[in-house]
């Protein structure tokens, strides 16, 4: 089975290819000659992710899903939330991100945080939603080489060190997105 995966983030395209391995052909943007920025305009995961799978659906008429995932605080209101990527401005630098990140919590007594992600999927012209969750904290520094994003900040739970500091086979097994991709696959499977 073949789906476009609506991500121009080559990082959740690889990783989506690294979890779901042989189970499922991903095509990318770039394969279907796709180079348009796709607009995430909505207040909420639900609404970004719904969005995008629209847009790729309606101009190729190939099952597809997308994903929009925000790093929530607690203390700081769930911020970053649906403005993960751009958190610290529209240039969507992640380490000016995580900066920002981490000043706002300078001052907070508690770090939990949590990664959540929405996959939204059109099959055969149905919509379908999936969501992961992965609870963990914010490390006060930043560590560790790998992964993306808020990685080398994020501590997931039953953990002492941040999603960077991990392998990748190790953060593709508990990750919100590996959590998502698996309720797809399982959905998926039974089609």
């Amino acid at each position: 089975m073949e789906l476009i995966f609506a991500t121009n983030n080559i990082h959740k395209l690889t990783e989506a290819k690294n979890i779901l391995g042989e189970k499922l052909k991903i095509l990318s943007l770039e394969e279907m000659n796709f180079f348009e920025e796709i607009p995430e305009d909505y207040l909420t995961l639900e609404e970004n992710a719904r969005q995008k799978s629209k847009i790729i659906y309606e101009r190729f008429k190939i099952n597809c899903f997308s994903d929009d995932t925000g790093l929530e605080v607690e203390s700081l209101n769930n911020e970053p939330g649906v403005f993960s990527a751009r958190y610290a401005g529209e240039n969507k630098n992640s380490l000016d991100n995580i900066k920002k990140l981490l000043e706002n919590l300078e001052n907070k007594k508690s770090r939990k945080a949590q990664f959540r992600t929405i996959i939204a999927l059109i099959f055969n012209n149905e919509e379908y939603l999936f969501e992961g969750i992965i609870k963990g904290k914010i490390a006060k520094e930043i560590k560790g080489m790998n992964g993306f994003g808020y990685d080398s900040v994020f501590i997931p739970e039953n953990f002492n060190h941040t999603f960077a500091e991990l392998s990748d086979s190790q953060k593709n097994t508990i990750s919100h997105r590996a959590l998502a991709l698996e309720q797809l696959f399982l959905f998926l499977n039974k089609k």
